[in-house]
């Protein structure tokens, strides 16, 4: 039986990530940071000795480029990738583009932290983290997850409020444990799955 292998990878730093801005669906490109941690990805994967034959990736280009870089470096062309935007980060609303520390300075700190760090509350005009799970998850149900269990090793690149999404599945993570669980830039997470979807292994490549 071939494995039954998914491995998720959040987008190097981005041009927003590092000036401290809500990004959100704003399709801003990676930093020269975010291209060698994108770069070095493909080095971890590849001295795991780990393969793909399908991509999964967002809309969004810091996603799309992260992937197109990871599979450089390890030599991997010609992969079948698919782009949907169920796999973009939390949309922002009306934080995209500001800030943090400015939108703390017009809405306050609480309602920010509020706005940030809650399951179900979101930030005018955007999206929760409940709401981004809402779209992320039947794309990963009836898309990714298929793919994994046919034995096709699986390559995700996304962000870190999509792929949470999918850690809370994988990980049987309650809402709380998820808003508790950061996603790094650009560390590749390998699991293993059994026959019925749960995890057999997971390897989290930071380091």
């Amino acid at each position: 039986m071939s494995e039954r292998l998914l491995v998720l990878v959040r987008h190097g730093q981005s041009e927003w990530n590092l000036k401290n801005l809500f990004t959100g669906w704003r399709d801003v490109d990676l930093t020269e940071l975010g291209v060698k941690e994108a770069r070095e990805a493909g080095r971890k994967l590849k001295a795991q000795g780990v393969g793909f034959d399908v991509a999964y990736t967002s809309a969004l280009k810091r996603a799309q480029r992260t992937l197109s870089l990871v599979l450089e470096e390890m030599g991997t062309t010609g992969l079948p990738i698919s782009k949907d935007q169920a796999l973009n980060e939390r949309d922002y609303g009306d934080l995209a583009g500001l800030n943090k520390d400015d939108a703390r300075k017009k809405w306050g700190e609480e309602q920010v932290h509020i706005w940030r760090r809650s399951y179900d509350i979101a930030p005018p005009g955007g999206e929760s983290l409940k709401d981004t799970l809402a779209r992320t998850l039947p794309y990963y149900v009836q898309e990714i997850l298929p793919s994994v269990l046919r034995g096709q090793r699986t390559v995700v690149a996304a962000h870190g409020n999509s792929l949470r999404a999918l850690v809370m599945v994988l990980e049987r993570l309650s809402p709380e444990g998820i808003l508790a669980r950061e996603i790094a830039t650009g560390v590749p997470i390998i699991y293993r799955l059994n026959a019925d979807s749960t995890v057999a292994s997971k390897l989290d490549l930071a380091a």
